[in-house]
């Protein structure tokens, strides 16, 4: 227990060493959303089309979630101070080779090595701000640490649109280059390594374990990104990819049940407020990231707005987490139990999506989102740092590394699946309901006669002919009804996520009573 201990910081040096951890997360998040806005502006200038520049996404993703379950045994291998200066060095140098790439195929492969640098960022950082604090502080550790979680998936798309707009897609990297230079500096000086014991000899390391890792979450995350735009199973690669990914999940499972080094220590689990924390946390992301990526897409497509003004969008939500944070860290501090405060942030988030649900209309203004955005953010609070703490309230040791590496794996995976099915419900949703309007637009009906009457004198006025003004008018009615149906999908989806939100209540209830209490005994 002694070395527990050892590892908790206090005044200057815990400042430091947690301002190094955030830093570290938010170099990493930022750059997973950032992206989202400059793909048009990569894809002029480097020739590509839009599949090929997905996978500058996608490459960065499949990097990041194959090494976060790793990320622990690697601080073992390594020592914790060694593979994060590594890692964060690793993750600056390759935005530096991002930003210079000639090609896309170069900028993808960049972007890969980048998110193999990133993965290791956001679980060591969260593994060294839980160990720095003491037991009690645990919640208000998780608090500050969510600050940079939460906010930095919303900085990334405001931050990215004004970089875009007034300098040119390289400088979304090198931004991280000067901030990557001082996170290593201090990294090196301030965070310390637990001992771990003996390091295991290259013929000991689990080599089959890693491979099957990689094929197992390397598929998934491809398969998610994937899916749709290939039509799902009827692509040939997309069934392929299905089947290894299930195979090799399943021999992944079997192969570090028995194997004596295994590269993710899957006994931890055992631990049943990791358990019923990972299932939480999965369902944080399929709502943090879907309903983060779901809003930029409805404002810039329905209502028009540019790619800034929609990232600003998002800004008082996040400002509004960002204050819950301490508010909360301090209601755990005072013994208020964790699934109390996880209810209520599953019911705000319900109240939310009820909420969007309602405002939204094909002519819904910026003034109409401000005040669900807050509730969404006052429910992002109440969700992210309770589930978090819980999750490694009752782990000791090394297992917290291991508790976190699970948490950080099930909250990407949980974004991939979200917004895999939201992009899939909303294509799929669409042409349904367009189909099911079409037939309330009759020719013989009074009311769209006159509508069509009406925008045709309005075309004969600019000066178009009787029959070109006829065609512009159906064309007109065409695209509204298009754009009715793509508003009814979007409510659908938000209906959709407040009742999944809702019916995860009752899983919160089933956590143990006094589970996850943050007290010194805790820690023995």
């Amino acid at each position: 227990m002694q070395d527990q201990d050892s590892l908790v910081e206090y005044g200057f040096r815990r400042v430091i060493i947690t301002i190094t951890a955030i830093l570290c997360a938010l170099l990493e998040i930022v750059d997973t959303t950032i992206v989202n806005v400059a793909l048009n502006d990569m894809k002029g200038s480097l020739g590509a089309t839009l599949t090929d520049v997905a996978w500058v996404i996608t490459a960065y993703a499949i990097a990041n979630v194959i090494v976060i379950p790793m990320t622990s045994w690697l601080s073992k291998q390594f020592g914790r101070r060694n593979y994060f200066a590594a890692s964060i060095i690793i993750f600056t140098v390759a935005s530096f080779l991002c930003g210079n790439a000639n090609n896309i195929w170069e900028l993808v492969a960049f972007r890969f090595i980048q998110g193999l640098g990133g993965g290791a960022l956001l679980v060591t950082a969260q593994t060294i701000i839980t160990e720095s604090y003491p037991i009690a502080k645990r919640g208000m550790a998780q608090a500050i640490y969510g600050m940079g979680v939460i906010v930095g998936p919303t900085l990334g798309p405001p931050l990215g649109g004004y970089i875009v707009d007034n300098f040119s897609w390289p400088y979304i990297f090198y931004i991280n280059i000067p901030i990557g230079i001082l996170a290593t500096i201090l990294t090196l000086i301030f965070v310390k390594s637990p001992k771990y014991g003996e390091k295991l000899k290259a013929s000991q390391v689990d080599w089959m374990g890693i491979i099957l890792l990689a094929t197992f979450i390397g598929s998934l995350q491809y398969v998610l990104e994937h899916g749709q735009q290939d039509d799902w199973f009827a692509d040939p690669i997309i069934t392929t990819l299905s089947v290894m990914s299930v195979f090799g999940f399943i021999l992944f499972i079997w192969r570090e049940s028995v194997y004596k080094h295994p590269i993710v220590n899957l006994s931890v689990l055992k631990d049943s407020n990791l358990r019923i924390g990972t299932i939480m946390t999965f369902i944080l992301g399929f709502g943090l990231f879907g309903s983060t990526f779901i809003i930029p897409i409805y404002t810039q497509s329905v209502l028009g707005f540019t790619a800034t003004q929609a990232g600003m969008l998002l800004i008082p939500s996040s400002i509004t987490t960002g204050l819950m944070m301490p508010v909360i860290g301090r209601l755990l501090q005072k013994g208020v139990p964790q699934k109390y405060l996880v209810t209520g942030g599953f019911l705000t988030f319900f109240l939310y999506s009820l909420w969007m649900y309602l405002v939204m209309t094909p002519d819904t203004g910026i003034e109409h989102f401000f005040w669900p955005l807050v509730v969404r953010g006052i429910g992002l609070g109440l969700l992210f740092v309770p589930i978090t703490t819980l999750s490694l309230s009752t782990l000791v040791g090394k297992d917290i590394g291991e508790g976190a590496a699970f948490t950080g794996m099930t909250r990407q995976l949980g974004g991939s699946f979200g917004i895999a099915i939201i992009t899939t419900l909303i294509a799929r949703w669409s042409q349904q309901h367009r189909v099911d309007l079409i037939p309330n637009i009759a020719a013989t009906d009074p009311t769209v006669q006159q509508r069509l009457h009406g925008l045709q004198q309005m075309f004969m006025s600019k000066g178009f002919s009787f029959n070109e003004s006829l065609q512009k008018a159906y064309h007109m009615l065409d695209l509204s009804v298009s754009k009715q149906a793509i508003v009814l999908t979007y409510m659908d989806v938000f209906l959709y996520l407040g009742v999944l939100f809702l019916l995860c209540i009752p899983f919160v209830l089933l956590i143990k009573k006094g589970a996850g209490k943050i007290n010194g005994g805790a820690a023995h």
